[in-house]
């Protein structure tokens, strides 16, 4: 992870699509689904890194994001098959 001491950490390399968390085993941890959200929010928003005047919406979108993408897996039933792709922290974890 990358960033300034003033600034959230970010994902270098971080893909621009986000993966299908549903389904994977290990489940998604909370790092994994804060990524995605964090994904979203930058796409939607087309903030890629915050200034001062963006990033108290940007941050408070993200946690948002992660908190229904957490309920909503939370409440989903289990996928038939695993998703086809790793998410990107799971493929930096696995490449080194």
């Amino acid at each position: 992870m990358t960033g300034s001491p003033d600034s959230p950490p970010s994902l270098p390399g971080m893909c621009r699509n986000i993966t299908t968390l549903r389904g994977l085993q290990p489940t998604a941890t909370t790092e994994e689904i804060e990524a995605a959200a964090r994904q979203y929010v930058r796409k939607v928003s087309g903030v890629q890194s915050t200034s001062p005047r963006t990033e108290e919406a940007f941050e408070k979108a993200v946690r948002d994001v992660a908190r229904a993408t957490g309920e909503l897996l939370a409440q989903l039933p289990p996928r038939q098959q695993p998703p086809p792709t790793l998410p990107p922290l799971r493929r930096i974890k696995k490449a080194s």
